[in-house]
């Protein structure tokens, strides 16, 4: 099994997110991301429900669309600081002007992603948010491991058998996803829509590009971790 450590208040409870976009899919992908990662996690689809859920849930960190079908992002922002202060707010919007990256930073949102955007790219954001509020303790060393590969999530490097392996910023989220899920069979559905963009209008073959890509990396003249699932996907397990 992989060993990853997972952000928690001091108190060790479970940190507490609120996702906001009127979109259902990729609110449920979004939430299903942060509960893997070990996060309570609530869900609203429009403005409404998002304020009477930030009232009662007191979320740490909120994921937060811009375009709400009953108000701006900008208004549900100022409630939500007005309930808690110190709230770390991810604006996500389809809007990708500077001017609208302005807009955002000014009314007081702590990170600004738009769509598409990266699952990964996502969390790497709120993992920042999160260190720079010192919202959980977080060990510099937290590492995943799967038998002698080994991923360092803060210092972004990869090993095996105590060999560096350098690998591409897509290579890296993808071998994490891998490795988070050891010894389970993966989809390239599932591979598409955790790497790269929920809507990534892409085909399969992007993912076996990049399988093959690991394959020279990680499992050049080394017994095999990486392996197909004919008809069904990739597996990652240790070697014998």
């Amino acid at each position: 099994m992989p060993h990853t450590v997972a952000l928690t208040h001091a108190d060790g409870t479970p940190l507490r997110a609120l996702v906001v976009d009127d979109e259902p899919d990729l609110a449920e992908v979004l939430t299903s991301m942060l509960a893997h990662e070990g996060w309570a996690v609530r869900a609203a689809h429009d403005a409404a429900e998002a304020r009477r859920l930030a009232e009662h849930a007191r979320p740490d960190v909120v994921i937060l669309d811009v375009n709400l079908p009953d108000a701006s992002g900008f208004d549900v922002l100022h409630d939500l600081r007005a309930l808690n202060p110190a709230v770390c707010v991810l604006f996500l919007t389809a809007r990708d002007s500077v001017e609208d990256r302005i807009a955002g930073i000014t009314a007081g949102g702590d990170d600004y992603v738009t769509k598409p955007f990266s699952m990964e790219e996502v969390l790497a954001r709120v993992r920042g948010l999160v260190r720079r509020a010192r919202l959980a303790p977080i060990d510099s060393d937290a590492a995943i491991v799967v038998g002698d590969l080994v991923l360092d999530e803060d210092a972004r490097e990869v090993s095996r058998g105590g060999e560096p392996i350098d690998l591409t910023a897509t290579e890296f989220e993808l071998l994490r996803y891998l490795m988070l899920n050891p010894r389970r069979v993966l989809s390239k559905a599932q591979i598409l829509d955790r790497v790269w963009s929920y809507d990534f209008g892409g085909h399969a073959h992007v993912v076996e590009l990049y399988i093959s890509y690991l394959r020279k990396k990680v499992d050049r003249g080394r017994p095999s971790m990486i392996h197909t699932v004919r008809s069904v996907g990739y597996v990652l397990k240790p070697a014998p």
